[in-house]
């Protein structure tokens, strides 16, 4: 009971010390004279993928490869089905007017790549190496797609607009304030990231469960909930291309950089359970998604219903 709350506590912790992060980074990157478009494409996406991030350096540090494997693992399935699920449950998603195909299918290229490479592991710097390139180039792809749509919108003036709707962006935000935010998500991220590791692999040993599993379901669910709550807002603001590129981005996002760079903290020995079953889940996941992105379905109540129930099926599966 003790390690379930300690686990609580460093979960609270780590999401609420990545918010600050990004409040603080964003806001100074903007004061700094970096465009709104840059900092959307890397610090909030690092940013808000710092709790994965620390967790995944923490557990190969502390020789857990289960738990670092597992979170993002586990976390791409939960995007895929949970993440989506739930606000579909709520209001229904309508994806029927988003074309997120060419992200979609970077997305399952992505995750080609991953379980290739993890099949020749453990994973090492070398195929970290291949990860990061991955990374790299979607980020300059993005980058291009990005600026040849504010030309072609004749919106280099619109970059007010960007900042509305960047995450944490606030411009009134004194500097002060600013160091503070950053302080406290470079204090709180290494402290929660602690806190949920070491609960969570005395958890798995003492109630006889793999760490793998503690990766899969308990860590992956908690470290899934920003994605979660940006969805289900998605969801009520009727943004459906939101949602989904959230669910996306963070897919590759996990994949190619948090595993890519933790094999540079340490060698990651890929569990045969996990090669057997959890990554093949992972991939049929998002294979799911395909008619939503290229058939122009919606995600309906009834298929808020339908990804629910498989992701609690899958969590079965995995504990029994």
């Amino acid at each position: 009971m003790v390690d379930l709350m300690y686990a609580t506590l460093g979960l609270v912790i780590l999401l609420l010390a990545g918010d600050s992060l990004v409040k603080g980074a964003v806001n100074m990157s903007l004061r700094l004279g970096v465009p709104a478009l840059i900092v959307s494409l890397t610090i909030v996406a690092f940013g808000t993928s710092a709790p994965e991030l620390l967790i995944a350096i923490k557990a190969t540090l502390d020789n857990a490869p289960g738990i670092a494997l597992g979170n993002v693992v586990g976390s791409n399935t939960a995007n895929a089905l949970l993440v989506l699920g739930l606000p579909a449950l709520m209001a229904g998603l309508h994806t029927g007017e988003c074309d997120t195909r060419r992200t979609y299918v970077m997305m399952l290229l992505a995750s080609v790549v991953f379980i290739a490479l993890c099949f020749v592991g453990p994973l090492t710097w070398w195929h970290g190496v291949i990860l990061l390139s991955g990374l790299a180039y979607l980020l300059t792809d993005a980058l291009r797609t990005a600026r040849a749509h504010r030309r072609a919108c004749a919106a280099e003036a619109e970059d007010e607009d960007d900042l509305e709707d960047l995450e944490g962006a606030d411009p009134s935000m004194p500097v002060w304030k600013i160091v503070m935010f950053m302080l406290l998500g470079l204090i709180g991220l290494p402290l929660g990231a602690d806190l949920l590791v070491d609960s969570s692999v005395n958890l798995a040993r003492a109630y006889g469960i793999s760490e793998t599993v503690i990766g899969l379901t308990l860590v992956a669910v908690g470290t899934s909930l920003p994605e979660l709550a940006t969805t289900v807002m998605a969801a009520l603001r009727r943004q459906a291309d939101v949602a989904l590129g959230n669910v996306i981005g963070s897919n590759m996002f996990n994949l190619l950089a948090i595993i890519g760079i933790a094999t540079f903290v340490g060698d990651l020995a890929v569990p045969p359970e996990m090669l057997r079953y959890d990554l093949w889940v992972m991939l049929a996941a998002s294979l799911i998604l395909f008619p939503f992105v290229f058939r122009g379905w919606n995600i309906t109540k009834f298929w808020g219903v339908v990804l629910t129930l498989l992701y609690g099926g899958y969590v079965v599966s995995v504990l029994i």
